[in-house]
C-alpha cells in the first residue's frame, strides 16, 4: 500500500492530534489600535478553587470562545483574554484547614486551571492574563479606593452586618447559605460594626436609565432593576407626641384605612420616646432579638411584632389615633424605617392585624367580586374617605398628595431599596484597604506614590478573638507614619470584598503591563466597551451593578475615555446538571472532571457535546451516551476525508448549512448549529464529497472542533491554517426551497396543507388552494368575505 493511501486511511487519535496541535496554539493574541474592526469577547473569569474545573465551568468558556474564533474568520481584530479571580474566602478557608500559605495555594490552584483550559483548546490571548492576587493588579484597586474616598464617595459607618461568631468574622450575604456560615456551616447573626462602605446610591437612577443603552436579557434588566428598587410615592408625617415620624408609601389613596403604624427594631424614635414607652422592658427584649436574625428570616417568616404602649400616633387625614407596633420583618434601610398599615389593601398588613385583632377597614372598593379573607391589593373606588369617596385610585393619590402638601403634612418623595456598599471584610486574603489612621487627622489615604499596600505575610490566618482582621497582629506592618502630619498611625487591617479585584478587571485586559495607568486612555477607547459579555445567571445582578458603578465612577473622574455602558451584550449559561438531573457537588459524588471526559473521548468531542447537548441557556442533564454520539460524528468527518474528490449535489445543503451556522452562532443556538453539520456530515457520507465542499464544512466546523478540523486540514495539504480561513457566506439564491408546505386555513382553523411553488403571488395561492377537494368541502357556496396571505406560509380564507 502507499503511503499516501496509509496516510489518508489513518485512524482517528484525538489525544496524538490534541498534543500536536496545542504546541503550536499560543497565537491568538490581539493588537492594540488595529485598523480592522475591534471585537472584545469576555468570559468571568474564574475563581481558582483546588477543585480544578468541572464540565459546567467549561460551557461558557467553549461558547464564547467559538464565537471569538468566528469573528477572527470574519476578519474581527478579537480580544478573547483570561485571568484569575483569586481573593476571597474559600482559598483562605482551605489556608486554615491545611497551613498552606494562600498564595502558594493561588500558585498551585491556577496552574492546574491554566493547564486545563488549554486542554480545552480555547483561543484565549494568554500574553493579558492578569490576577487579582498580583500586587502589580492591585495596586489599582486600591487606586480605586483611594480616588472614591477623595470624591467623598468611600466613608466609615456603624451598621449591622452578617456575624459568624464562630469563626469570628464578617461575611457578605453570598458568604451565608441558609443562614449559616459557608466556612464552618454554623448559624450567622447581625452585630453591629464599623465598616467600609461605597455610595452606589448616589448613582441609583443612572444605572437605572443606562439599562436602555445596553443587549441584555430582559429577565436581567428586571433584576437590576428591582435590586435598585426605585418607587415613587409620598412622605408623610404621622405625630407621634411632640415628635414626627415620617412615613413613605406609594399608596396614599388608601391613607385613609390605615389604623397602625409599624417601625423597624432599629428605629431611633423607639429611644427616644423611651421614658413614655410602658412596656419598654418587653420592647427592649424583642428588639435584642430582632437584631440578631438574619434580613431573609425577618422577611420571610411569619410576621409578628410587640405594640408600644403608653404612645399612640395620628393619622394626618382624619385625626384618628392609632397603636404603633415595632416588627422585625419592617427594615431600616428601606423607607424611612416605618410602615403605614393598611390591613384590608396590604396581605402583610392583613396578616398582622387578624393576629393582633386590629380593626380592618375597606376603603377601596373593587369592581370584582373578592374575597374578604385576604387583602385586596388593586386599585378601585374610594369608600370611608371622607371628601374622596366615589373618586378612582388613581385621582385619589394625586389629589389626597396635593391635599396633604398644602397643609404641610406631607412631601413628594423617591425611595431607593438599594443601600450603600459594604466594603470591608475582617480577614486575611484579600486586598488591604490603603488608608491610614492617626488620632489628630483621622483617616488618610496612603499616598499614591506609596502603593500598593503589600499584603504581608502572616503565620495565622484565623480572625483574632476581638473579631479583628488577622492583619491587626502584623505590627511591624501596622504601624506607620500619618501621611498627613508623619505622627505616629496605624494601617486599616480590614480587607476589601471579593468583588473589588472583579469589578473593573475588563478594564486591566485592555492594558495588562501599564505601570503608569489603570490602563491607557488610547487603547481604553479603542477596545471599550466589551461587545459581548457571557457568565452566571447568579452574577448578573450584583456582579453587573457593581461594576457598571464603578466604570460611571472612573469616567466621571476622568480614568476611562467614553461615557458608554461597560458591557454592550450581556449573556448567561445555564447549568450542566449531573446525570438525571441532580445538580452537581462533592457530596453527591457526581462531579465530573472534563479531563477525564478528555482522556477518554478527546477535547474536541467534549467541546461539541457541551454545544449539542441542549439550548445554551438552559439547564441541561450530562450524558454519557450524548458523548459518545458526538465522538461518533467527529470520526465520521474524520473518515470523510478519505473519500473528499471533484464533484457532488451537496450544494444547496452546504450554503443551507452556512446560513443557519453563521445565524446559530449569534444567537447563541450552538446545539441546532451542531444538528446541522451533522445533518451535512450525514449527506457528504452517503456520496462522493468534492473538496470544496468538504473544506467547506471543515470551516464551519473548526469554532467547535479546533484540533480534528486543523489536523485534517493539514493532511490535506489545504493553505494556511483552517482557524484563518475566511468565514464562509451563503448564497442566498441556493437555500431557497423550490417547493414550499402553505397552510390552508377557513375561518382560522387549519383545513388542508399544500404543495406549491416557493413565492407564488397571493392569486396564485388562492387558485392553487381553491382547487383542493378538503377545501371546497369546507367553502360549499357560502361566500368568501376576505382572504389573509402570507406569502410561503398561509392562506385563510374568512366566510
Amino acid at each position: 500500500m502507499c503511503y499516501y493511501l496509509r496516510l489518508r486511511m489513518k485512524k482517528y487519535n484525538p489525544l496524538k492530534i490534541e498534543r500536536k496541535q496545542q504546541k503550536k496554539w499560543d497565537i491568538f493574541k490581539a493588537k492594540d489600535g488595529s485598523k480592522k474592526p475591534k471585537f472584545y469577547v469576555l468570559v468571568e473569569f474564574p475563581y481558582p478553587s483546588g477543585e480544578g474545573l468541572h464540565v459546567g465551568h467549561a460551557r461558557s468558556y467553549i461558547a464564547l470562545d467559538i464565537v471569538a474564533r468566528k469573528k477572527r474568520m470574519e476578519n474581527f481584530n478579537v480580544l478573547f483574554p483570561i485571568g484569575w479571580d483569586a481573593f476571597g474566602l474559600p482559598t483562605e478557608n482551605y489556608a486554615v484547614k491545611t497551613g498552606i500559605h494562600p498564595k502558594k495555594a493561588t500558585k498551585k490552584n491556577t496552574d492546574n486551571y491554566r493547564r486545563q483550559l488549554k486542554k480545552l483548546g480555547l483561543s484565549f490571548d494568554w500574553s493579558r492574563e492578569i490576577n487579582t492576587t498580583d500586587s502589580d493588579y492591585y495596586k489599582w484597586t486600591q487606586w480605586i479606593f483611594i480616588q472614591l474616598f477623595k470624591k467623598g464617595m468611600a466613608y466609615k459607618d456603624r451598621i449591622l452586618i452578617n456575624w459568624c461568631p464562630f469563626c469570628k468574622i464578617g461575611l457578605a450575604n453570598e458568604e451565608v447559605v441558609n443562614d449559616k456560615c459557608e466556612r464552618c456551616e454554623k448559624k450567622v447573626v447581625k452585630k453591629e460594626k464599623e465598616q467600609w462602605m461605597l455610595r452606589i446610591t448616589r448613582y441609583a437612577d443612572r444605572l437605572i436609565k443606562d439599562l436602555d443603552l445596553v443587549d441584555y436579557p430582559e429577565r436581567v434588566k428586571i433584576s437590576q432593576k428591582e435590586w435598585i428598587g426605585k418607587s415613587r410615592g409620598l412622605e408623610i408625617k404621622f405625630q407621634v407626641n411632640k415628635s414626627n415620624i415620617p412615613v413613605f408609601t406609594t399608596r396614599p389613596d388608601t391613607l385613609f384605612g390605615c389604623n397602625y403604624l409599624v417601625l423597624a427594631p432599629e428605629h431611633s424614635l423607639i429611644k427616644e420616646l423611651e421614658g413614655q414607652i410602658t412596656n419598654f422592658k418587653a420592647v427592649k427584649e424583642y428588639i435584642e432579638e430582632s437584631k440578631a436574625r438574619m434580613e431573609r428570616e425577618r422577611i420571610s417568616k411569619e410576621k409578628n411584632g410587640i405594640e408600644l404602649k403608653g404612645i399612640k400616633a395620628v393619622n394626618p387625614v382624619n385625626g384618628r389615633k392609632i397603636p404603633i407596633f415595632v416588627a422585625d420583618y419592617v427594615l431600616m434601610h428601606y423607607g424611612s424605617g416605618a410602615i403605614m398599615a393598611v390591613p384590608d389593601h396590604d396581605q402583610r398588613d392583613f396578616e398582622f392585624a387578624k393576629k393582633y385583632n386590629l380593626a380592618i377597614i375597606e376603603v377601596i372598593k373593587s369592581d370584582i367580586k373578592r374575597d374578604y379573607n385576604s387583602a385586596y391589593e388593586g386599585e378601585g373606588v374610594l369608600i370611608n374617605s371622607d371628601r374622596f369617596d366615589g373618586m378612582k385610585s388613581k385621582d385619589a393619590k394625586e389629589r389626597i398628595s396635593q391635599w396633604l402638601i398644602k397643609k404641610g403634612l406631607a412631601r413628594k418623595s423617591i425611595n431607593y431599596k438599594l443601600r450603600d456598599w459594604v466594603f470591608s471584610r475582617q480577614r486575611y486574603w484579600g486586598e488591604p484597604i490603603p488608608m491610614i489612621k492617626c488620632e489628630k487627622c483621622g483617616w488618610s489615604p496612603v499616598e499614591e506614590k506609596d502603593l500598593p499596600v503589600e499584603l504581608p505575610r502572616v503565620k495565622e490566618y484565623k480572625p483574632t478573638n476581638k473579631g479583628e482582621s488577622p492583619l491587626a497582629q502584623a505590627k511591624t506592618w501596622l504601624n506607620v507614619k500619618c501621611p498627613k502630619c508623619k505622627g505616629p498611625g496605624q494601617r486599616e487591617t480590614d480587607v476589601m470584598p471579593n468583588w473589588a479585584g472583579s469589578n473593573w478587571y475588563f478594564l486591566r485586559y485592555c492594558d495588562p503591563k501599564n505601570n503608569k495607568k489603570l490602563a491607557d486612555l488610547k487603547k481604553l477607547s479603542y477596545w471599550m466597551p466589551v461587545d459581548w459579555y457571557n457568565g452566571g445567571m447568579e452574577h448578573t445582578t450584583l456582579h453587573l451593578l457593581y461594576s457598571r458603578f464603578i466604570y460611571k465612577f472612573l469616567w466621571d473622574i476622568g480614568a476611562v475615555s467614553k461615557d458608554i455602558e461597560p458591557y454592550k451584550k450581556r449573556t448567561s449559561h445555564g447549568m450542566i446538571l449531573g446525570q438525571g438531573g441532580i445538580k452537581m457537588s462533592k457530596s453527591k459524588n457526581n462531579v465530573i472532571n472534563p479531563e477525564e471526559v478528555i482522556e477518554e473521548y478527546g477535547a474536541d468531542t467534549l467541546r461539541v457535546y457541551e454545544m449539542f447537548m441542549g439550548p445554551f441557556e438552559q439547564a441541561i442533564p450530562w450524558d454519557t451516551k450524548g458523548v459518545k454520539g458526538v465522538r461518533r460524528f467527529l470520526e465520521k468527518v474524520w473518515k470523510i476525508k478519505d473519500k473528499a474528490g471533484k464533484t457532488d449535489k451537496l450544494e444547496g445543503l452546504v450554503h443551507k448549512t452556512i446560513n443557519k451556522v453563521s445565524k446559530d452562532i449569534e444567537q447563541l443556538k450552538f446545539n441546532t448549529a451542531v444538528s446541522s453539520l451533522m445533518v451535512l456530515a450525514n449527506e457528504m457520507e452517503k456520496q462522493e464529497v468534492s473538496s470544496k465542499h468538504y473544506s467547506l464544512l471543515l470551516i464551519l466546523l473548526n469554532p467547535f472542533a479546533p484540533y480534528i478540523t486543523e489536523e485534517i486540514w493539514q493532511e490535506l495539504g489545504l493553505k494556511g491554517n483552517c482557524f484563518s480561513q475566511k468565514w464562509p457566506k451563503y448564497d442566498s439564491k441556493l437555500i431557497k426551497e423550490k417547493t414550499i408546505t402553505l397552510i390552508v386555513q377557513i375561518n382560522g382553523k387549519i383545513r388542508d396543507r399544500i404543495e406549491i411553488e416557493a413565492g407564488v403571488s397571493e392569486k396564485d395561492a388562492k387558485k392553487n388552494a381553491l382547487a383542493s377537494e378538503k377545501v371546497k368541502k369546507w367553502i360549499g357556496s357560502k361566500n368568501i368575505k376576505k382572504v389573509i396571505f402570507i406569502k410561503d406560509k398561509i392562506i385563510n380564507f374568512v366566510i
